[in-house]
């Protein structure tokens, strides 16, 4: 959804190199968020609810919604830092390329939810009904909630943009304050009292609250980037080391929740406060991935650009992709059970979801399905501009 593409920084120049333009190693960041992004989903999708092993494997995967979060807020602090912005203009610009396919897709997945439904659907006013509320509350397909957050991001920018110079001034204080709420609100959502419903709880899911922190972590990274970007290529060491040792740490919030009687599909829910530090340190380790490879040979650059340009089709369509290949999942389930059918599952998800978003990015609709041009009228663009 952003541009994140710039030429290579010379060796020895980053922070002069970023300065000039946008930031190459956030693509490959960018690619491996949304890689794993599917990996959880077609876990999610090729095991038992209750599986202990699967669900451990996923309670380290939520890391990709606040690397998302972190990634959309940095981007845009990053390029508005040292410019105006006007609120207007801005909401006109950047609404509209998240608003249009969110609407598009929700229509979407609601028709294919009707289609496939196995009771009556009921009247069409009815369904008509529950497609505003489920456009309403983000809830059309499991992922959609991403783009209704995205879209409070962006409503919510130009006074963010306001805070700026609190944020250059008193970093560590705002991050301290903003980690306090997340883990108040982690620990509302994971052990609600007794006198609150889940109903409650859960509206809460598709609202900026749960992420504020990632959002805020970006705006931090994005206000300080020299010397972030700095302190993470000097400290890859302790950057790994946060990596293993928050990781044991979600693991074993994970299984002891698991042994004092929670179900593991909830010991191993995105909104856990033993995730917290895990996701922090996951963020940090995407970003030297990115780094290390910006700075170096790039190899598969290519690849980088071609998914990045397609990421956010990519995302929007791979559920469509995965709900297609059930068949798939029963035969190789049935015969083979897990891992095997996860292991073949994966790579047709992938397989299927760019043939389906090559397909989209070639109709004249393109844009509002993809957010993206169409690419024959991006080919014409590069042209006329070379």
């Amino acid at each position: 959804m952003t541009t994140t593409e710039i030429p290579r920084p010379a060796q020895g120049e980053p922070e002069r190199a970023a300065r000039r333009g946008h930031l190459r190693q956030l693509g490959l960041y960018r690619l491996m968020t949304f890689v794993l992004v599917i990996f959880m989903h077609v876990l999610g999708a090729t095991t038992f609810p209750q599986d202990i092993v699967s669900d451990a494997l996923e309670t380290p995967l939520h890391l990709t919604r606040e690397a998302f979060f972190a990634l959309t807020t940095f981007v845009l602090v990053f390029q508005y830092r040292g410019r105006p912005l006007r609120a207007g203009a801005f909401w006109r610009k950047r609404v509209p390329l998240v608003a249009v396919p969110y609407v598009a897709w929700s229509v979407i997945y609601w028709a294919y939810s009707l289609l496939t439904a196995e009771q009556p659907v009921g009247s069409a006013a009815a369904a008509l009904r529950a497609l505003v509320i489920e456009i309403a509350t983000g809830t059309a397909w499991y992922h959609l909630y991403f783009l209704l957050v995205t879209l409070q991001v962006y409503l919510l920018f130009p006074l963010l943009l306001k805070l700026l110079r609190v944020i250059r001034a008193h970093p560590w204080v705002v991050l301290g304050v903003s980690g306090a709420l997340q883990v108040a609100v982690t620990v509302f959502l994971s052990y609600p009292p007794a006198g609150v419903e889940y109903s409650t709880v859960s509206r809460f899911f598709t609202t900026l609250l749960p992420y504020q922190f990632y959002s805020v972590l970006g705006a931090v990274a994005a206000v300080h980037f020299e010397a972030v970007h700095a302190w993470v290529r000097r400290h890859r060491w302790v950057v790994g080391g946060a990596l293993v040792v928050s990781l044991a740490f979600a693991e074993a919030g994970y299984f002891l929740s698991v042994h004092n009687g929670e179900w593991p599909e909830l010991a191993s829910d995105a909104f856990r406060p033993y995730l917290i530090p895990w996701c922090v340190a996951a963020i940090a380790g995407l970003y030297l991935a990115g780094t290390r490879w910006a700075e170096s040979s790039r190899r598969g650059s290519r690849v980088v650009s071609w998914a990045v340009d397609r990421s956010f089709a990519i995302f929007l369509a791979h559920p469509i992709a995965l709900a297609l290949l059930a068949p798939l999942i029963a035969f190789v389930g049935d015969g083979a059970g897990a891992p095997w059918t996860t292991v073949a599952v994966f790579p047709a998800t992938l397989a299927l979801t760019f043939l389906i978003v090559e397909v989209l990015r070639r109709l004249p609709w393109s844009r509002a399905l993809t957010g993206r041009p169409p690419l024959e009228l991006k080919r014409v663009a590069a042209a006329a501009a070379a």
